[in-house]
């Protein structure tokens, strides 16, 4: 007897995902969403306040005014995203500084000059890494100590003002590369390729994906056989990289370094990140969130100044935001882990 077999049974129909399964996808980016948010909201009333405030000379001295922070951003983007956190970035960038404008008033060739302020970030960032991973001290307590060792070696090298004359260094701020009305400077045009590389690597790289693991759950990271220890050293050389590149930024657009430069600065890159939406707590988080937080923070610097207000006023207000932004982090992690 022939068996015939039954015709095979038509596909289901493939069910959509609920609206509610869709929206957690997207809840990494609402704080930086949220971000984006706020620096529209930003510039759209200070032009229907002031009339002529999104014009390109005010937005291309954003970036301007801007590119030393942002090169610290991406730095501790890279720490804040491991969990940890590096409080030294102000004082490298002084060093680092201070560094560079001695060497050159003491006639060491710029060629020289340049590679040893990065190194000179990197070797700071490497130590605090060091005792993060190896002698198991907390992030907080090494990077203090980088700061107070960075700040040091700053008094060391000079405890008054350098100018610095070098044509190559003063190049990178005052030249003006122009599109109509639009202007990019070299250093404008070195944060914006740092942030394009660290995004690329934190997006498509084995060394990217580490550093999310490590900052989503180091036990397992480990247990998966990520290289946890190397990874978390590098993000603190990283940063102390950015600290250094941040610090020849800052001496080519004030002309001079200064051993207290950047007192402070550490905290206002922090607030930039976290205003971003990278996670305190690590494991989520965007380099070019980074980017909108510092964009944010200079807005408001420039809508103060539009004012005429005292600047203590950004202070302020970015303390605000910091506060909101942190509620709202502290919501997205106990929703993530009630889930």
């Amino acid at each position: 007897m022939t068996t015939i077999a039954p015709p095979p049974a038509a596909d289901a129909p493939t069910a959509r995902p609920a609206l509610g399964d869709r929206l957690r996808r997207f809840a990494p980016l609402s704080p930086t969403l949220a971000a984006v948010a706020i620096l529209v909201v930003l510039f759209v009333g200070a032009e229907l306040t002031f009339g002529n405030f999104i014009t390109p000379r005010n937005l291309s001295a954003l970036l301007l005014d801007n590119a030393y922070l942002i090169m610290l951003a991406v730095g501790l983007t890279f720490v804040i995203l491991t969990g940890g956190i590096d409080l030294s970035v102000g004082s490298v960038m002084a060093f680092t500084g201070i560094l560079g404008a001695k060497m050159l008033a003491d006639g060491i060739p710029v060629l020289v000059v340049l590679p040893a302020m990065i190194l000179g970030g990197a070797a700071i960032g490497a130590l605090i890494g060091a005792l993060v991973q190896y002698f198991d001290v907390q992030p907080f307590i090494a990077s203090l100590a980088g700061l107070f060792l960075a700040r040091g070696f700053a008094f060391v090298v000079s405890l008054s003002s350098i100018r610095v004359e070098d044509p190559v260094v003063l190049w990178l701020q005052s030249t003006r590369l122009r599109i109509g009305d639009w202007y990019l400077t070299p250093t404008g045009i070195i944060a914006l390729l740092v942030v394009a590389i660290a995004a690329a690597v934190l997006r498509w790289t084995r060394f990217g994906r580490t550093v999310y693991a490590i900052g989503g759950s180091e036990q397992s990271a480990r247990l998966m056989g990520l290289a946890v220890g190397r990874t978390k050293v590098i993000v603190y050389l990283i940063s102390g990289v950015c600290g250094g590149l941040a610090g020849l930024m800052l001496t080519a657009y004030s002309g001079a370094g200064y051993p207290l430069n950047g007192v402070g600065t550490e905290l206002d890159a922090i607030a930039a990140v976290v205003i971003g939406g990278t996670l305190l707590a690590g494991g989520q988080g965007y380099v070019l969130g980074s980017l909108v937080g510092v964009l944010v923070y200079g807005g408001i610097k420039s809508v103060i100044s539009f004012t005429g207000a005292d600047q203590s006023w950004t202070r302020i207000i970015i303390g605000g935001l910091l506060l909101l932004f942190i509620i709202v982090q502290r919501l997205i992690v106990a929703r993530a882990d009630r889930r």
